[in-house]
């Protein structure tokens, strides 16, 4: 039995989706029982930078940027000593320091807009617990409804009603509704972070986990849709998607020298026939 794109079943998309859940929610959980577990007072107040390795070592030629003494007024970083003393996740059992580490270089893991577990600063900030469970999220919709559509907006957009989406169709504006969908969704977050990166504004703790939700939701959707999104189900034959609207993909064809001769020798022996 064919299904909605022209594929027996959708057993490979309900595995990518259950890796893009099964990764979210495993990290997510692991960020609330690790600071649970650890003894109280383990995780002092953190203030670190995004995309960089703060809190490795107490002391080192690298990776101990967030035990330096930084001002108490500066954007980033804080007199460490002044907020509960030096802090190396390096220094944790390997679950811990696993969970710490990958908070440590994708969050700047400032106390002020993070919770605390057993008086232990959780590895990442709320914003990120947010995006996180939307992450999530957006897997448990792709498992449920997404498609294996050939190219990667059309998977996207598979998670929508076919009927929904046949006028974007009709006028071939497929990655608009596909890319300017999870734009949509990343906006709370750009707002909400981008007016307090520029202005006075200080967001809340509940504001940073609302506006991250659909922001993880929108990535969730994209990381299922890359993935999912493979012309080799279709034997490389972009006839055999079944689109909304009966539309229908039209594969580009790599113009080499041999097509190029294959071509000429064609047309060649057409006005010989001719003559």
């Amino acid at each position: 039995m064919t299904g909605q794109n022209g594929l027996p079943d959708r057993h490979r998309e309900e595995k990518i989706a259950d890796w893009v859940m099964g990764i979210s929610m495993g990290y997510l959980l692991a960020a609330f029982l690790v600071p649970a577990l650890l003894p109280a007072g383990t995780v002092p107040e953190l203030s670190g930078r995004a995309n960089a390795l703060d809190y490795v070592w107490t002391d080192s030629s690298w990776g101990d940027w967030g035990n330096e003494p930084h001002s108490e007024h500066s954007e980033m970083g804080h007199d460490q000593s002044e907020h509960g003393g030096k802090f190396a996740w390096s220094e944790l059992d390997f679950f811990s320091a696993l969970v710490y580490g990958i908070g440590d270089l994708n969050c700047h893991q400032k106390h002020e807009r993070s919770w605390f577990i057993n008086d232990n600063q959780m590895a990442v900030c709320t914003r990120d617990i947010g995006i996180l469970a939307g992450v999530f999220v957006g897997g448990l919709i792709f498992r449920k409804r997404g498609l294996n559509r050939w190219t990667v907006r059309d998977s996207i957009i598979s998670v929508l009603p076919d009927e929904k989406v046949e006028p974007f169709y009709f006028n071939d504006r497929r990655f608009l509704l596909a890319f300017g969908g999870i734009a949509l969704l990343l906006l709370p977050t750009a707002l909400d972070g981008g007016i307090q990166a520029i202005s006075e504004y200080e967001s809340t703790n509940f504001k940073r986990l609302i506006t991250g939700l659909p922001m993880g939701i929108g990535v969730g959707l994209l990381f299922a849709g890359v993935f999912a999104a493979n012309p080799k189900p279709f034997e490389f034959d972009a006839g055999k998607v079944i689109l909304p609207a009966n539309a229908r993909l039209v594969p580009t064809v790599e113009t080499t020298d041999e097509k190029l001769a294959e071509i000429a020798t064609q047309t060649e022996n057409a006005k010989e026939s001719e003559e």
